[in-house]
């Protein structure tokens, strides 16, 4: 398993949400996953440090297993079958041996957020999915270029309206 981050969150051209996971550490291989709307609503709020008057379904969640003892103890990204991703929610009772749940990924990653728990995808899926991503080393030139790619792949007509 290796420890991934949310690197990004944006909408295609159709207005899908999509994910991107990025590797913490070299090569650095990155990948995407569409995922839906209220996933990506809750993931982008957890990442911006929104809070709301009450709690989300995934803070419910999170906040359950709490009050019964349970702690989410990481959330892995373990396979993807005909362009569908898969996921697992490793949950640690105070008592047993670990239990492990099958989760889409948008929902472990919302989940995660909330939790404060790491982030993996399996060797397998990553060396299947993963392109490496390369930083620049003149001052954030890739960032930038990332930055203006998101910008225009979700313009539109609409935005240049006055």
């Amino acid at each position: 398993m290796k420890s991934v981050s949310i690197r990004d969150i944006r909408f295609e051209r159709q207005g899908v949400p999509v994910v991107t996971l990025r590797e913490d550490d070299a090569p650095r291989r990155q990948f995407d996953i569409f995922i839906g709307l209220p996933e990506a609503i809750a993931i982008k709020a957890s990442l911006d440090g929104e809070a709301t008057s009450r709690p989300l379904t995934h803070d419910l969640f999170v906040i359950a297993l709490e009050r019964l003892g349970v702690s989410i103890e990481r959330v892995v990204v373990v396979d993807v079958r005909e362009g569908t991703y898969f996921a697992e929610v490793v949950l640690a009772p105070t008592t047993g041996e670990p239990v492990v749940v099958s989760s889409r990924p948008s929902d472990a990653l919302a989940i995660a957020l909330r939790a404060h728990c790491p982030i993996y995808v399996s060797d397998e899926l990553l060396d299947q999915v993963g392109e490496v991503y390369v930083e620049a080393t003149d001052g954030g030139e890739a960032e930038i270029l990332d930055e203006f790619k998101s910008f225009i792949e979700n313009i539109s007509p609409e935005d240049f309206e006055s």
